[in-house]
């Protein structure tokens, strides 16, 4: 039996019913450049030699490294109380929480985290979310062309590289005219961005810390920005923002971030969490679900989505996004991992991240041939110059149990010998000194 078991007799008064002659009509609009000429699928097995398969697959798998990779991604300690509570059958199955008379715990849950994410990142509204850090700045992107009216946007060239080609994809069929401003170095130039901004930008995008970890304060940026009436867009790191002048405080309009460093594995890169909160003057152009609270008739607190009918999925072309699954579950880790540490915690771990990454970088930079790019402040992620290629030491340091960065030949000419090295709490002096010596060891 086929794995939808219609019967050509059905699938006849079906076609009949919308007008088509056969089931490939329906895929007309998809050129036959782009459609499948077969599928190489192998024969199935028992469950007993798939289950082996898995597992010799698994197998290959590396866990026992020691990870100093960042890039947007980073390997933070989890407490255990965030798997234990976010397991729950009343969290891990909850779906859209359409009707609120049965779900008001979901949306409360959903309501705590806009309000946490609001208050680290110093914004005035959230939703609750979207995919990852890239998906949320191409989402803030729409925002910023929905509410000027304008397709122009710039960006700086130490914004993540992984999220600017995830723009040219998103984008590639909008006509938007994207206007990269390179850096400096590892550093943002500022003073080149404001020169990029004209009257016909729609917004200006920086991160920070930027990619190479350096940090920056760009409240004369968004000031410019504004009296261009163009919007100010952030790409954040949640956890250095326990510590750091936030994107509110900065004048920024939008504030996006990849959740992941709040209670989410690294997983092979994902499920993860896209950070999205706004002023609000820019509420009515946030995408996705939005949790107010109320009271009902009888004066009792209650909570509601708002500002979003339920046609908001089903309205296609005309809807302000159409991300509509099932986000919340990774809001909730993030939720949970939050209250878990407090403000106190999370200032506490961005500090122990950025002292350690300085550590790092002192014990890095006294092997003969390194060097240090980063010339101002940074957090817990730097770039050095190797005297060899990034790859190299990657591939000769894994072989002894330790990744020692990312390598930044493959988004930035000219830097094939420039690693990104990322601390976090979880990388104690001995694994920065033990790595340190193993890569003084091969140059």
């Amino acid at each position: 039996m086929p794995y939808i078991p219609h019967t050509p007799e059905d699938l006849r008064e079906m076609l009949a019913v919308i007008g088509a002659a056969s089931v490939e009509d329906l895929f007309t609009e998809i050129g036959p450049d782009m459609r499948p000429k077969r599928f190489d699928l192998p024969k199935g097995r028992s469950e007993m030699a798939v289950v082996k398969h898995m597992e010799h697959l698994s197998a290959r798998n590396r866990s026992d490294l020691v990870c100093f990779i960042g890039a947007g991604v980073y390997d933070h300690y989890i407490p255990h109380a965030v798997d234990a509570l976010t397991s729950r059958g009343e969290f891990y199955t909850a779906y859209t929480p359409y009707q609120p008379e049965a779900s008001q715990g979901t949306l409360q849950a959903i309501f705590e985290y806009q309000t946490a994410v609001t208050r680290l990142l110093g914004m005035d509204c959230a939703n609750a979310s979207v995919y990852d850090g890239g998906t949320a700045l191409f989402e803030a992107i729409m925002m910023a062309v929905r509410a000027t009216k304008r397709t122009r946007v710039v960006v700086s060239g130490t914004v993540n590289p992984i999220y600017r080609t995830m723009l040219a994809s998103y984008t590639c069929n909008l006509n938007l005219e994207f206007v990269n401003v390179p850096g400096r170095g590892a550093e943002t130039d500022i003073e080149a961005l404001k020169a990029a901004v004209d009257d016909k930008t729609a917004a200006v995008i920086v991160q920070n810390p930027n990619f190479f970890g350096s940090i920056e304060d760009c409240t004369d940026l968004f000031a410019h920005a504004k009296s261009k009436k163009a919007l100010s867009i952030v790409s954040a790191y949640p956890v250095m923002q326990a510590i750091l002048k936030t994107p509110g405080a900065m004048g920024a309009d939008v504030a996006v971030a990849e959740g992941q460093s709040l209670g989410m594995p690294m997983s092979f890169g994902g499920p993860y969490l896209g950070i999205m909160t706004c002023t609000k003057e820019m509420v009515r152009q946030m995408p996705g679900r939005i949790v107010g609270r109320t009271k009902d008739t009888k004066g009792r607190t209650g909570y509601v989505l708002t500002l979003q009918a339920r046609e908001q999925h089903i309205r296609r072309q005309k809807a302000t996004s159409n991300i509509c699954s099932n986000q919340a579950l990774c809001a909730m880790r993030a939720l949970v991992h939050m209250c878990l540490l407090g403000d106190e915690g999370l200032r506490r771990t961005a500090a122990l991240c950025v002292e350690r990454a300085h550590y790092a970088a002192k014990r890095l930079t006294e092997l003969p041939g390194v060097t240090l790019l980063n010339k101002g402040s940074f957090g817990n992620e730097f770039a050095i110059r190797l005297p060899m290629s990034a790859l190299e030491a990657i591939d000769k340091l894994s072989a002894k149990g330790f990744v020692p960065g990312f390598p930044l030949g493959r988004y930035y000419q000219g830097m094939d010998d420039v690693l990104l090295v990322a601390v976090t709490e979880r990388r104690t002096r001995e694994e920065i000194g033990v790595m340190a010596e193993l890569l003084g060891g091969i140059l």
